[in-house]
């Protein structure tokens, strides 16, 4: 996936859960953060950072959105409205492995009390696939989330209630940066969840993970890595 032209700046303070302050060549801007995630240990003061400009703004009270911060000597993608169409490019250009051979796809479809982000057709029928988005990453385990998520879970108990019923079910983390080695659910930050996922895990739920390749041009899914619930 193609970024626009991004520009650079360095990371000041978080005003609240959506907004930032970020210095661009000495003038300090507010930015539009496209997370709700803790991000503790990106949202640091000093932070190399890479910002979109907003073409029309008009309605909005900021005029930059924040997309990329340097960390550990990688890029990290900070927006969390990436996972779903990143999964759908991979999709479209087949380099999903578990999900390969599928006849068609739909985004954003019900299932139950719930919006799930892809109904796909597999010749042996349904697949329900909810992606997740991952930036935090500690001595190369990606944990998720960094902070409880009730929507989360519920999609988990969707997924399950689905795998329960027959059909085919998937949950997709997908981590936007290159380094992480595992995935695991962070049980530290929401055991709600963590219990959740390896529940679904027990009832059929395929749980996979990938990371993304990253730089100030573009972001795309990587490598697949192993997942730990125990």
């Amino acid at each position: 996936m193609r970024l626009p032209h991004l520009t650079q700046g360095n990371f000041v303070r978080r005003e609240n859960r959506f907004r930032v302050t970020v210095d661009v060549e000495g003038q300090r801007v507010a930015a539009h953060l496209p997370n709700s995630g803790r991000l503790t240990e990106l949202l640091t003061p000093g932070r190399p950072c890479w910002l979109e400009r907003v073409v029309d703004s008009s309605r909005r009270k900021t005029s930059f959105d924040l997309k990329l911060l340097a960390f550990a000597g990688v890029l990290v993608s900070v927006d969390a409205r990436l996972p779903n169409p990143l999964v759908a490019e991979a999709l479209e250009e087949d380099r999903l492995a578990p999900f390969q051979g599928y006849t068609a796809f739909r985004r954003e479809v019900t299932l139950g009390d719930s919006r799930m982000d892809f109904q796909v057709q597999m010749p042996e029928g349904l697949l329900w696939v909810e992606a997740k988005s991952v930036t935090l990453v500690d001595r190369g385990l990606a944990l998720f989330p960094d902070a409880p998520t009730r929507r989360g879970t519920r999609h988990v108990e969707a997924l399950t209630r689905a795998a329960r019923d027959g059909h085919r079910a998937a949950i997709v983390f997908v981590v936007q940066r290159p380094d992480a080695l595992r995935f695991s659910p962070h049980s530290a930050a929401d055991p709600a969840f963590s219990e959740a996922l390896r529940s679904a895990a027990q009832w059929g739920v395929e749980v996979h993970a990938w990371t993304c390749q990253v730089d100030r041009n573009a972001i795309a899914i990587g490598e697949e890595i192993p997942v730990e619930l125990a």
